[in-house]
């Protein structure tokens, strides 16, 4: 095996590259949520699974992957999941249903979920000192910012001249150049320490994510009375006690528990799951709302959500170096502030908001998201041995992949549920026809608010349209709400639990605590 330092700039280059691609899909896709609405006539829970779709195999798979890469190479598991990319943006290429999208989707997902922890094990083995491995990361980190901002501009530029399914096109070439390159390039590594698979680990994991994620989006389609809804939210909660239970007792545990007697990665991997679902299910809700109340084309929308990735990439660079002249505490407490503060002041946002309006708190959105994602990653993956930085990463990724699955999920149903509440009310103020009205709520309920903006009503279709904008953005600020208080919350979190290190010029822990931290034989 390569000498760790061997190959340091090969496998930063790789790494990021490998990250850009697993993360395209996340904004491309966001963005042009309305236009696969009205190409495929989805509902609004249809559009959740198309978002979901390739977070929940990330959420689910994400920690088997980073094992797999400890025992049979990273390098593998890297080149796997650049394929499973390219593959995945094949299928959702040629997709001519929302069905094909969803696999195509999931398939990307799956390569998403081999190559976020995988990156991130190459950087921790390539570069042990914790201080210069922050810097690695930090760089690691900017690549993700990247590809979110790259990913509305992409799109938005397409959809001006071609369909929506031509955003796929970009990750085919741009993944197999990489697995090419990669095969020349990329140095291996393996876990210094034996570990196994945990299959039932890793059943209980995919099973409670999975159904929490399923009965909360049809629960805001259907109404969480549903039995099916249910019986997935409870399968949900015991398959997660299953899996803590699972994980005390393995031998080789996808996800050591001891690992969360750190009070530095308890706090991080809280802070990755909040961050991920406000920032996904934002974008999801952003994105309709610039479609079905504003109106605007993809690249106009585009134009507005790159300033939230766009500043956050540009914030990267001096939080990068701040990281070791102000605690991580401090850094990652204030980002979050200035997150739950933008997020409140969207809330005042109506169908003639201008762009200079919203763009100033866009802007601080993506600032504050900037000063949290860099130092978020580098701590959990400082905050244990050296041995356990694989583990570490792909438990951080785990959670953030957990936030940003339920994100999509969670928004989309307070979204629904909000907006499908106050119609029929808004209906009413505009002057719309109780008969025309109770049909408008009906559609809504069946097929999704979506389908109420394409139907031509006569004189009655500027009042409902009004009236459509009206209710929507009542769920919108509602999600808005949620969401700066999870941030809040999170800011809690962090400054509660995210203590500076006794001694951080130390990479790896005291001897009297390494047993704790390390895998049980």
């Amino acid at each position: 095996m390569q000498h760790p330092r061997a190959g340091r700039g090969a496998t930063l280059v790789m790494a990021c590259l490998g990250v850009f691609v697993a993360y395209l899909p996340v904004t491309t896709v966001s963005v042009s949520l309305p236009a696969i609405q009205r190409a495929l006539g989805a509902s609004t829970a249809q559009l959740s699974w198309v978002s979901d779709a390739f977070v929940l195999p990330m959420a689910a798979l994400i920690l088997t992957t980073g094992v797999v890469g400890d025992v049979y190479g990273r390098k593998l598991v890297f080149q796997a999941g650049m394929a499973l990319c390219a593959v995945g943006a094949a299928i959702s290429l040629t997709s001519g249903s929302v069905q094909a999208l969803w696999i195509g989707q999931a398939a990307s997902g799956l390569g998403a979920a081999a190559l976020l922890p995988t990156t991130l094990a190459l950087i921790s083995h390539a570069v042990p000192d914790h201080r210069e491995r922050g810097r690695f990361i930090g760089l690691w980190a900017m690549a993700l910012m990247a590809s979110l901002a790259a990913g509305p501009l992409i799109a938005g530029l397409l959809l001006e001249h071609v369909q929506w399914r031509w955003i796929f096109l970009l990750p085919v070439p741009a993944a197999l150049v990489v697995l090419v390159v990669a095969a020349f390039l990329l140095p291996d590594s393996r876990a210094p320490h034996g570990r196994r698979l945990d299959w039932p680990g890793q059943i209980s994991a995919a099973v409670a994510v999975t159904a929490v994620v399923y009965g909360v989006i049809e629960g805001g389609a259907d109404g969480f009375g549903k039995p099916a809804v249910v019986t997935a939210l409870v399968l949900g909660a015991l398959a997660a006690a299953v899996f803590v239970v699972v994980e005390r007792r393995s031998a080789s545990p996808m996800i050591d528990p001891a690992l969360f007697r750190s009070p530095a990665f308890t706090a991080t991997s809280l802070v990755a799951m909040i961050s991920f679902l406000g920032l996904i299910g934002f974008f999801f809700v952003l994105s309709l709302y610039f479609g079905m109340v504003q109106h605007l084309t993809t690249l106009q929308a585009a134009l507005r959500m790159v300033m939230v990735s766009g500043a956050a990439l540009v914030a990267g660079l001096p939080v990068g170096r701040l990281m070791h002249r102000v605690s991580p505490r401090v850094l990652i407490t204030s980002g979050l502030v200035v997150t739950a503060g933008s997020l409140l002041s969207l809330t005042s946002l109506d169908a003639h908001t201008s762009y200079g309006s919203i763009a100033w708190r866009l802007v601080l959105l993506g600032l504050g998201l900037g000063a949290v994602l860099t130092p978020m990653t580098a701590s959990a993956v400082s905050a244990v041995p050296h041995h356990l930085a694989g583990m570490a990463a792909a438990g951080n990724n785990a959670f953030r992949q957990v936030g940003g699955a339920l994100g999509p999920a969670v928004l989309g149903a307070l979204l629904t549920t909000r907006a499908l509440d106050a119609l029929p009310g808004r209906l009413a103020d505009a002057g719309v026809p109780a008969a025309t009205g109770g049909h408008l709520v009906d559609v809504a309920r069946e097929q999704g608010l979506g389908a109420v903006a394409g139907l031509d009503l006569g004189p009655a279709t500027g009042q409902a349209l009004s009236a459509l904008s009206g209710s929507f953005l009542d769920g919108l600020r509602l999600c808005l709400i949620v969401a700066a208080s999870l941030a809040l919350l999170a800011a809690l979190a962090c400054a509660l639990l995210l203590r500076p290190a006794a001694t951080p010029s130390q990479p790896a822990p005291t001897p009297s605590r390494e047993p704790d931290l390390a895998p049980t034989a």
